[in-house]
């Protein structure tokens, strides 16, 4: 018998668009592999790794990290995972990186997070933290007893400096400027799949659906009812 293609796939979104949920339900239920830059930077930096010292120096400097860094971060780790289907979150973010990606493998599938701006700067502006505990608030919806404090503990809740109104604008607007040739480029080969709306839970059904197509559902437990 001869076993199916294996998945091939990248999710795309704004920060802030619910990637991180969306790529867990994803994990969840279908038994990717996920394999986030940011992740592996982090992870690269934190060993201080060559890349990972390169990739601190521009990062310090406020600098863009270069598609050629951020390409072989990527591709020698997607070397230990030809035998999975995968995810790559974060990657590719320019068209360069698209090209470079295309090089070594064939993506099946790009899943399009498509929240409305406007919607993310609500969300992430709303939110909140306790710098000790990690504890997050969200204004909108899980909001502390007494604003701005720690329901536990008593102590001032902060708002990441990523989190300000104008941060956050900046995030957007590079991310737009950025991301949108990649998306047309995908867009151009048939592989963009977009799905529009303001929140995860209502977007995830329609992910969960379309990619039932591609992959068995792994979750032994809820599998009649995803999550």
């Amino acid at each position: 018998m001869v076993p199916p293609p294996l998945l091939r796939a990248v999710i795309m979104g704004p920060p802030g668009s619910g990637k991180g949920t969306v790529s867990a339900r994803i994990i969840k239920h279908f038994g990717v592999k996920h394999l986030s830059s940011g992740d592996l930077l982090r992870d690269n930096m934190q060993k201080k790794t060559e890349v990972g010292i390169l990739a601190k120096s521009y990062i310090d400097q406020g600098q863009l990290i270069p598609d050629h860094i951020m390409t072989q971060l990527m591709l020698n780790e997607l070397k230990g995972l030809d035998r999975y289907n995968w995810l790559l979150d974060g990657f590719p973010r320019t068209v360069a990186q698209a090209e470079a990606l295309d090089k070594e493998c064939h993506i099946d599938t790009v899943i399009d997070l498509d929240v409305p701006f406007e919607t993310i700067k609500c969300r992430l502006t709303a939110r909140w933290i306790h710098p000790a505990s990690g504890r997050v608030y969200n204004l909108e919806f899980s909001p502390p007893k007494v604003q701005g404090i720690d329901d536990i503990t008593g102590e001032p809740l902060v708002q990441r400096d990523d989190d300000k109104p104008e941060t956050v604008s900046k995030r957007l607007q590079a991310y737009d400027a950025q991301t949108k040739p990649v998306l047309e480029y995908y867009r151009k080969k048939g592989l963009l799949k977009s799905f529009s709306g303001t929140e995860t839970n209502k977007i995830w059904p329609h992910i969960y659906a379309f990619l039932q197509n591609k992959l068995p559902d792994v979750s032994q437990k809820d599998a009649a009812i995803p999550r």
